[in-house]
């Protein structure tokens, strides 16, 4: 940035937020102009609240001046075809979707709902796009009433198949009439009617139903989303099988590769792994830019491989992949810490303390009615008693060929985890870390999915949870101190090594290297 410009970095002390500048910094009586395409309607009333006693208002901008700036240099917004996603697949209809929105509706005693989050019209019409990259979804909005159902789609990306798949449910309108139509339909009902938005619904949309109509909610579709069928859940075991051979093929070539002297950069391993699941059947896609770290990389959190500036991947440092795939069947999400040369005392113990905490999760017998919030400290516990800890959360939850990071639940510190309970079905990651800057970076991720638990007892007659793993990919053996872990943690990690073999194993017979690779690391400890 040059000399115009002055960077606040919001979460460093004595910095405020974007709001907080706004009605703290700025002269009283400003008028601040803003896209209301770019600001949530639940975050413009609270910010209108904060600037009303300071005089100063929010103005809603017709169009976006820096978009006027940028002018004809702006790249065009992505329009790929959409494609309609199989009952197969998503195990049930866009008519039972439907029926259950409409009934949560009549049970919230609104006159329709206004669906502008993509992953949601997505799994309302069971479609899929690519319209943003790693997330099968397209730019749409839809408008459901207890009686009918607009969806609002770009021409260009609708053909005969898509036309047919929504026509008994669904009147598709073009995407540019949306406001239009929707001030029509606000305007429309009467005062004693109302329209429920979500509570990541823009205020351009609260404000074309308008405000006096509109009540601000959490999505009943997100709730509905979160919660995976039979299907969806078999989905994740079978596409989390195939994804795991891709990566037992991977980092068996990888070693041999590093072994021989060869010189690979993050980014070319990153490409390498990518041609592995591109091979795999259903693959549709990666889930996430892959984070390829050797050394002190491992220790950004979310780090991306530049192509033309990454590091060398070197046998003496340890390396940390974060990768994953989308599938007809699934989403996949893995993260494997490895370490090719011989790792410090130091490196064996902080990833022992950070597979205790991952066991610790995919372990727990919870009751229901418990949060991630709640339980979060449990991946923590191992690490905090040798004084360490990391700063991201310790699960998300994950879509069903849908965003690889999906609301509303989740594992970590953040009080929005506590605002919702973990129930069966519900898909999560389970993903303690520890982050030496400067060194090196330690993460375990496996997908788990939230199950009935029998106990010998069920107190209070809350009925008990547990987790089942999908994830399948050994564990570096050669990291883990077998003095810091328990009898109870290794006859885990034996029997999960087990199961990576004998589900991931058959996929491997026509590749006698990585065959060898995932017979050897997971051999009992």
């Amino acid at each position: 940035m040059d000399s115009n410009w002055t960077l606040m970095k919001q979460g460093l002390p004595d910095v405020p937020t974007w709001q907080e500048y706004l009605y703290k910094k700025l002269e009283k009586n400003a008028r601040i102009g803003i896209d209301p395409t770019l600001i949530s309607a639940l975050d413009a009333n609270s910010l209108k609240s904060s600037l009303k006693p300071h005089g100063s208002q929010l103005v809603e901008l017709d169009t976006n001046l820096v978009d006027q700036v940028w002018g004809s240099s702006r790249p065009a917004r992505t329009l790929n075809p959409i494609v309609p996603l199989d009952v197969k697949f998503s195990g049930r209809s866009t008519e039972d979707k439907l029926k259950d929105l409409r009934d949560e509706l009549k049970k919230k005693k609104v006159t329709a709902m206004a669906v502008t989050m993509l992953d949601e019209v997505a799994w309302l019409l069971n479609l899929r796009g690519s319209d943003i990259d790693f997330n099968p979804v397209f730019f749409a909005y839809a408008l459901v009433t207890l009686d009918s159902a607009t969806v609002y789609l770009n021409d260009s990306q609708v053909d005969d198949t898509v036309k047919k798949h929504l026509e008994t449910n669904f009147v598709i309108k073009a995407y540019d009439s949306v406001f239009e139509d929707l001030k029509q339909f606000g305007s429309s009902i009467t005062q004693k009617e109302s329209i429920l938005i979500g509570n990541k619904t823009s205020l351009a949309v609260a404000s074309a139903l308008g405000f006096e109509k509109v009540v601000i909610n959490r999505s009943p579709i997100t709730d509905a989303k979160a919660i995976k069928n039979s299907v969806e859940i078999e989905g994740f075991r079978q596409s989390h099988i195939r994804d795991g051979a891709a990566l037992a093929q991977y980092f068996a070539w990888l070693e041999e590769q590093l072994n021989d002297g060869a010189t690979l950069t993050e980014s070319q391993a990153a490409d390498k792994l990518a041609e592995y699941r591109s091979k795999l059947d259903l693959f549709k896609g990666l889930s996430f830019t892959t984070i390829s770290s050797t050394g002190p990389n491992g220790a950004i959190i979310h780090y991306s491989p530049d192509p033309e500036t990454c590091a060398v991947i070197k046998k003496d440092q340890i390396y940390l992949c974060d990768s994953g795939g989308q599938y007809l069947d699934g989403t996949t999400d893995v993260t494997r810490t490895w370490h090719f040369g011989t790792p410090r005392a130091k490196e064996k113990r902080a990833f022992t303390r950070v597979l205790q905490g991952h066991i610790a999760i995919d372990t727990l017998v919870f009751p229901e009615g418990t949060s991630g919030y709640i339980i979060d400290s449990f991946a923590r516990r191992a690490l905090w008693s040798d004084g360490l800890d990391y700063r991201h959360g310790t699960g998300h939850g994950v879509g069903h060929f849908l965003n690889v990071h999906e609301g509303p639940h989740g594992i970590g510190t953040r009080i929005a985890f506590n605002e919702t309970f973990l129930q069966a079905g519900m898909t999560v990651s389970n993903e303690p870390g520890y982050y030496a800057d400067g060194d090196f970076g330690i993460r375990l991720e496996n997908i788990v999915i939230v199950r009935p638990h029998k106990t010998p007892n069920n107190f209070g007659d809350k009925g008990y949870l547990g987790f089942e793993h999908v994830t399948l990919c050994p564990i570096h053996r050669k990291l883990v101190d077998l003095e810091v872990l328990t009898t109870q943690e290794r006859v885990w990690l034996n029997a999960y090594h087990k199961e990576v073999f004998e589900k991931i194993s058959p996929l491997l017979k026509n590749d006698p290297r990585a065959l060898s690779w995932l017979e050897r690391e997971t051999t009992e400890l």
